[in-house]
């Protein structure tokens, strides 16, 4: 009897289930477009997405606060009195420190 008869006696049933373990690691764990790889790029995409999410939302809020700006006359003088500290020339400002 030689080693390789011998070999296929005692492990012959093991090789079908060898070699597809080892597959299925290869997938996950090998390659190009491998599982792990595919799930972190899934990941970022996501995380992408919500951050352009925000920046558009933040960006149509801006839109919005410089049209007013533009056409209000009023709130462009709110924010420069409250913000900037500006007065007219006849004005005396006093600023109250709030607790």
């Amino acid at each position: 009897m030689n080693i390789f008869t011998s070999f296929k006696e005692r492990f012959g049933k093991y090789i079908p289930a060898t070699v597809f373990v080892l597959f299925l690691v290869s997938l996950v764990c090998c390659g190009e477009s491998n599982y792990i790889r595919s799930c972190n790029f899934t990941r970022e995409i996501n995380e992408l997405k919500s951050e352009i999410k925000a920046n558009q939302d933040s960006t149509a809020m801006y839109e919005r606060r410089l049209r007013e700006l533009q056409t209000d006359g009023e709130a462009l003088e709110k924010i420069a009195r409250e913000k900037y500290g500006m007065k007219h020339e006849n004005e005396d400002v006093y600023i109250t420190p709030m607790k």
